[in-house]
């Protein structure tokens, strides 16, 4: 799912510009205007909700687990993409405690962050600023709306995560420190029993130990890194 960014985003460093849009944020002295502090999120009853409904129609599925899991998805692809894009290409970890946000139906949502570098980059630092920080309220909110175990909601992160580092592998000069610092992560307090990750040396790879229930989207199937090799039966 994409959608049609409002202007030219300023990216977090030049060499993310060409990822795409889960790796592009905006910067400047204030957030642009329809932009929303990104703690307000992460309140079910509101843009949250309606992003999972949509998700859900895109989907064709009526199922809110499925629809609310997707969307967990894809915003924690884009926290990841942000956070770990800039920490391996300038050193420092965005900073999204003072991050605004736009979120239109579909793609991944609009972000301003503030300038000034944030804290150096470290998994510790990675995993305090994502997980402490945004995961976890993301999470409770997207549980408030429909019931998911929160190992599901971990895997999804992980799988993110890592999403977001092999997304970055494509610049050869990111390679190894995005993967360096996701494997660090997946052996974390936040991520660990998550999955397994490949061993170092060779690409990165991982096999998750749940499920993020595409498989049961009318047209969906099993990812690439699902615990699963079938889709179970129904």
């Amino acid at each position: 799912m994409r959608f049609a960014s409002p202007g030219p985003p300023v990216t977090a460093a030049d060499p993310l510009a060409a990822l795409g849009p889960y790796f592009a944020v905006r910067t400047g002295p204030a957030p642009p205007p329809g932009f929303r502090p990104l703690p307000e999120l992460y309140d079910g009853r509101g843009p949250l909700a309606a992003r999972i409904a949509e998700v859900g129609r895109v989907l064709g599925t009526g199922e809110a687990r499925v629809a609310a899991s997707t969307a967990h998805l894809g915003l924690a692809a884009r926290l990841w993409s942000v956070a770990l894009g800039a920490a391996v290409a300038t050193g420092r970890v965005a900073d999204l405690a003072g991050a605004w946000f736009a979120l239109p139906p579909q793609g991944p949502f609009d972000l301003w962050v503030p300038g000034g570098g944030g804290a150096p980059a470290t998994a510790e630092v990675l995993e305090r600023t994502v997980w402490d920080g945004q995961l976890v309220p993301l999470a409770a909110a997207v549980r408030a709306v429909a019931p998911l175990a929160p190992g599901l909601l971990a895997g999804n992160a992980a799988s993110a995560l890592v999403g977001a580092a092999r997304q970055l592998g494509s610049v050869p000069q990111l390679r190894l420190p995005a993967a360096a610092l996701a494997r660090e992560l997946l052996a974390g307090p936040a991520l660990a029993g998550t999955g397994a990750a490949t061993a170092p040396g060779g690409p990165l790879g991982f096999r998750r130990a749940s499920c993020c229930l595409y498989y049961r989207v009318p047209s969906g199937g099993l990812c690439g890194d699902c615990v699963f090799t079938r889709p179970p039966g129904r």
